[in-house]
């Protein structure tokens, strides 16, 4: 262990945890970073191809980035920042899909989401397929937007959650990849890597964070790992806080993957571009072209499609993805391509899911969860985060507000302290 006595613990190296670490470092504060995996990042991770490309298997888009903080972060870090419209706001490719076909699917769309909003208002919470027109042609493409939005189909949604997130519209991409410079921010922190907080005692004057390499001793503890691990009750509090679980359980992980492919003759399309693998169902696979100019397919696989593609291995997103591509781009387009790399989020120990929904019903659960507990257990992470949910940019403030909650605690503890002697 780098120290077993701190004053602040923070357990989950993801975008949220170290963004509370490096606030709490940087105002004086003795804190540890302790996180379960071998690396930092949490969801955020870049591969790093054999052509030198990176890769974010985990979050890659800086969404709403004219207010995103990872955009300034990653402006001083000397990356490079790419304004290129993304493959969803660009028409798609036509095979299978003519360009009346999209417009008759974009008003499609557009209504659902004016429907969405208006159910949103109602005073009971329902799931979101409540917007859905019934018999409208195109509703199994809008579920697949739904697999690639939230990780879940519209069913499973909170239609009043759903209508609180925040986008601005303005998505850019990090060329050297968003993970890199989530991982790089962490860079000069204390941290403790590959070793799992078990549980929480907060019964004592300090609190007993214990690690699978033994405990440490604390003032504070931020807590900021995935919903999906709280649900399951994987780090245990002394005395259990039940109001935080079924807040976690009503704030699930949605499931997305994606395959990177390599292209041959991919001069062929335009840059990104997009193509789905079918327009007259949910479980279909989105298809970007030529992602930053690069000669590859970034292919994208949301809710119970992705899930059941996990069971079957990583072979199985490429089959997938091989048998949707010639079914409308011909038989031999399969000689065009290679799988270069996934990462299965559903199986990974340390996550579980992609980014967190909330079930229809709990829409509140992200305050509930977001609660300090006695000024001395703050909590963290994109779920946490009622208009920003599912983004790094979320999980970026909420880490800083956690951060900030405990510099004031400690400042107000300090201050009832001197006023006592």
């Amino acid at each position: 262990m780098a120290s077993a006595n701190v004053e602040v613990v923070v357990v989950g190296a993801g975008a949220a945890g170290i963004a509370a670490a490096r606030r709490l470092h940087d105002a004086g504060v003795s804190c540890l970073l302790v996180e379960a995996r071998p690396r930092l990042g949490g969801r955020a991770l870049t591969f790093i191809d054999e052509s030198g490309f990176a890769l974010d298997l985990g979050c890659g888009w800086l969404h709403s980035a004219n207010r995103n903080s990872w955009c300034d972060i990653a402006k001083a870090q000397g990356a490079s920042i790419d304004k290129s419209l993304p493959a969803w706001m660009r028409p798609s490719l036509e095979f299978g899909f003519s360009r009346a076909e999209q417009d008759e699917f974009g008003e499609a769309m557009g209504s659902f989401f004016a429907r969405l909003e208006h159910v949103a208002q109602n005073q009971t919470d329902v799931p979101s397929s409540a917007a859905l027109e019934p018999g409208c042609r195109w509703n199994g493409l809008i579920n697949a937007v739904s697999t690639y939005i939230s990780g879940a189909e519209w069913d499973q949604v909170s239609a009043k959650d759903f209508d609180r997130y925040a986008d601005s519209g303005v998505n850019w991409r990090v060329v050297e990849g968003l993970g890199t410079v989530i991982r790089n921010y962490g860079a000069g922190l204390p941290v403790t890597l590959s070793c799992r907080v078990i549980g929480i005692d907060h019964r004592g004057k300090r609190l007993r964070v214990e690690t699978e390499k033994g405990a440490i001793a604390a003032d504070q503890v931020i807590i900021a790992v995935p919903t999906s691990l709280l649900a399951r009750e994987q780090l245990a509090f002394t005395p259990g806080l039940p109001e935080k679980i079924e807040a976690a359980q009503g704030l699930p992980l949605g499931l997305d993957d994606k395959l990177f492919m390599a292209l041959d003759r991919a001069d062929e399309f335009d840059a990104d571009v997009r193509l789905f693998g079918h327009t007259d169902r949910a479980a279909t696979g989105a298809y970007q072209f030529r992602p930053l100019g690069r000669p590859q397919i970034e292919a994208y696989f949301g809710g119970e499609l992705a899930a059941e593609l996990e069971a079957g291995g990583d072979g199985a997103f490429f089959d997938f993805a091989v048998s949707e591509l010639t079914g409308l781009l011909g038989s031999d387009f399969r000689y065009r391509v290679k799988p270069i790399e996934i990462h299965r989020w559903g199986l990974d120990p340390f996550s579980r899911g992609s980014y967190s929904y909330a079930l229809p019903g709990f829409a509140d659960c992200r305050q509930a969860l977001a609660e300090p507990v006695d000024d001395r257990l703050f909590f963290a992470g994109e779920a946490c985060s009622v208009g920003d949910f599912s983004t790094a940019h979320g999980a970026w403030q909420t880490g800083v507000t956690a951060a900030d909650q405990v510099l004031a605690a400690r400042k107000n503890a300090a201050r009832i302290l001197s006023a006592s002697v």
